[in-house]
């Protein structure tokens, strides 16, 4: 059966499309989540599926998935219809599916769990999904874990386009200085001759009542010169104006950094629990106001937490905590396990985020994001690595009494 659109379809693709993301190439970012949601799901088969007008592709997939198959046979489709989690635990026995190609062919799906990637503006772009070839149910903890991871997902698309148009807000910027020394030059130098000349010539025009040949000739040039110039001064304040434009970009508030953490972990500890990773949360202290973008921040922090429990051993340990340092800060610390297991979180932190922070292909990239978020913020990074204690991470905050006007300053430099 071919699914319904949704409501809101056109609003929904517009949404897909503004992230410059279907048809590029590989990530690990996204790899590796399709590859724990497998894993976590006990499933051969997972896909980060993106549902575009006409067909079904897969950012990342797992197994025998295929890249791209057409809408109308797409699980995803029916599944992006709603909010939550669907289940088909055998779709031979589901109307929906029954007759579809994928399920009717030897050894074809039976099994499909669906958890939609969705935005913060409510859009369902496609889903993070896991499908079976034996009819069987998601416990509990596996149907929490793929909703963290789908969550994840988009949070990860999210990040990128707002670090895209930080960089877009950066060169605007620069843009609106250059001009700003054009114009002064503009201003000072030949409309403010054309004007002098203009200015001596009427004086005398008024004095004598006549003119004569030389002056008039002399007046006539400045006045071209002087059109030139005017068209000039336009063209730089409409290029002004149009520079100064923004785009997307961050939402800054005051808001309790504490109460950002937590929900942060929040959204990380079923992923966790799926590793047996234990997450020990320790921000739940005073109210630690800053300036910040809330959701930004929080998908910052949740995917700073999320690197930790995938770098980490199963049955290791991370801890969470906020606290006044230097300036309200987030301590993340990702420890060494008894038995002398250590996680793997140091060098991608150090080589994806700290030593390499421009948004740039890579296998981290994800984290080069998530750094340029955080100099948005004006936030400071310290990381450090000790055997016997782990990666520690603390990212430090201004205090909430910045004011507006530096706030700005700083995003033009992030």
């Amino acid at each position: 059966m071919k699914a319904p659109l949704p409501d809101n379809e056109i609003e929904r693709l517009a949404a897909l499309y503004s992230l410059d993301i279907l048809d590029s190439p590989p990530e690990k970012d996204f790899d590796d989540i399709v590859a724990l949601a497998a894993s976590v799901c006990e499933a051969p088969v997972a896909m980060v599926s993106l549902v575009d007008a006409d067909r079904q592709w897969a950012k990342a997939a797992t197994g025998s998935a295929l890249a791209e198959t057409a809408r109308e046979l797409s699980f995803c489709a029916h599944a992006i219809l709603d909010r939550d989690l669907l289940v088909v635990p055998d779709a031979r026995a589901d109307r929906r599916f029954s007759d579809n190609p994928a399920v009717t062919a030897a050894d074809g799906v039976r099994f499909y769990a669906g958890a939609p990637l969705m935005t913060t503006d409510g859009f369902a772009l496609g889903t993070l999904c896991v499908l079976d070839t034996v009819p069987r149910r998601l416990d509990n903890e596996q149907q929490q874990a793929l909703r963290a991871l789908a969550r994840q997902v988009t949070a990860q698309l999210e990040l990128r386009r707002y670090a895209f148009a930080l960089a877009n807000t950066t060169a605007r910027l620069q843009e609106l200085e250059r001009r700003k020394d054009d114009l002064a030059g503009l201003v000072g130098g030949e409309l403010r001759s054309s004007l002098r000349l203009m200015s001596a010539y009427l004086d005398r025009l008024g004095d004598t009542g006549f003119h004569e040949a030389e002056m008039a000739d002399l007046v006539g040039r400045a006045t071209a010169a002087h059109v030139r110039g005017f068209r000039e001064l336009l063209d730089h304040l409409t290029s002004m104006a149009e520079a100064g434009l923004g785009g997307e970009s961050l939402h800054m508030r005051q808001c309790d950094l504490t109460r950002v953490t937590q929900r942060a972990v929040e959204a990380v500890r079923p992923i966790a629990a799926s590793k047996h990773i234990w997450i020990l949360n320790q921000a739940g202290g005073p109210s630690l106001p800053i300036i910040a973008d809330p959701v930004r921040l929080e998908q910052v922090l949740t995917h700073l937490l999320f690197a930790a429990v995938k770098y980490t051993p199963e049955g290791g340990r991370v801890r969470v905590g906020t606290e006044m340092e230097s300036g309200p800060a987030v301590r993340l610390d990702d420890m060494d396990l008894p038995d002398g297991m250590r996680p793997d979180l140091f060098p991608h932190l150090y080589y994806g985020a700290i030593a390499n922070p421009a948004d740039v292909p890579g296998p981290d990239r994800g984290l080069a994001v998530a750094k340029r978020i955080l100099d948005a913020h004006h936030a400071t990074v310290a990381l450090s690595d000790r055997p016997g204690d782990g990666t520690s991470l603390h990212v430090v905050f201004p205090y909430a009494d910045l004011s507006p006007a530096e706030l700005i300053r700083d995003l033009a430099v992030a």
